[in-house]
């Protein structure tokens, strides 16, 4: 891969300050320091319950997901896939249960900031990007590395950081576009470009919502591929109401559908499309 393209952008500007029914899991072996999957998974959910003036919006609510897994999660409005996620990356505590990444990080006492670090990455349905950067300094500014304002304004990348942006860049297809102002790019690319910066943090666990609404189909086939390649290499937990979309990334594995809090059903797409309750439910509106 040619980095040379890239090499003149080594510094970012340096005014930037902010800104329970069949299918089982097949765990990968993936090396995560500092987080102990040596039982193969990356998440554990155990009878988590959230309790809002007396509504449950999530109901003893237990899921696993294994090492370079990736899991789509579906089901109706109101069924309680985004307080999961919540949860999972401490914007809302549990009322009850545990929450694990991997067998040692116990994620109910930590702060979102902590769960980060940890190495837990979360992408919202809308783009969050830079819009006045290129996408080469979005990418540069989401590097795990010291933002204090010294390294900012002093800072050149090496040529290790270099090359894992050329990477990023060759992975997310927008090579062609380093220099081009985020907020020139279409929906889809800056969806793409967020995931990315997500990628830049060196996560070990992906959460993503909905990550094709509002895109072309062109763009949610890219996507698909993108987060077809991203499996194994990261752990990802994929929120989406396009079916189309999961059949397409779930590729045989594991699909959990939640209603009213808590595991309607789980198994592969096939399964759970056959599955009456969930036809009831959500499938079949």
């Amino acid at each position: 891969m040619n980095t040379q393209a890239i090499a003149s952008h080594d510094s970012v500007a340096a005014s930037t300050k902010s800104n329970g029914a069949g299918g089982s899991a097949s765990y990968g072996r993936m090396k995560t320091p500092g987080v102990d999957t040596t039982h193969g998974a990356i998440l554990y959910l155990e009878s988590i319950s959230v309790v809002f003036d007396g509504f449950r919006a999530l109901n003893d609510l237990s899921i696993d997901i294994g090492v370079g897994e990736l899991r789509c999660i579906i089901g109706p409005n109101g069924a309680g896939k985004t307080t999961m996620m919540d949860v999972i990356t401490g914007k809302t505590k549990p009322s009850s249960g545990t929450a694990f990444f991997g067998q040692n990080i116990d994620l109910t006492k930590m702060h979102e900031a902590q769960i980060a670090d940890a190495g837990i990455g979360r992408k919202f349905q809308r783009p969050t990007v830079f819009e006045n950067h290129t996408v080469f300094e979005n990418l540069e500014l989401a590097m795990k590395t010291n933002k204090g304002v010294k390294s900012t304004l002093f800072a050149r990348l090496n040529s290790t950081q270099r090359d894992q942006i050329a990477a990023t860049l060759d992975l997310l297809r927008l090579m062609g576009e380093h220099k081009r102002p985020a907020g020139l790019l279409s929906h889809g690319q800056k969806q793409w470009l967020e995931i990315g910066m997500l990628l830049m943090q060196e996560p070990l666990l992906l959460l993503l919502d909905e990550p094709v609404a509002g895109m072309t189909d062109a763009e949610t086939e890219r996507t698909g591929e993108l987060l077809n390649d991203l499996r194994g290499k990261h752990s990802l937990m994929v929120v989406e109401h396009d079916m189309d979309f999961v059949n397409q990334i779930s590729q045989g594995g594991k699909v959990t559908v939640l209603c009213e809090g808590s595991v309607l059903a789980e198994g592969t797409m096939q399964q759970v499309q056959a599955d009456q309750r969930v036809i009831e439910v959500y499938l079949g509106r």
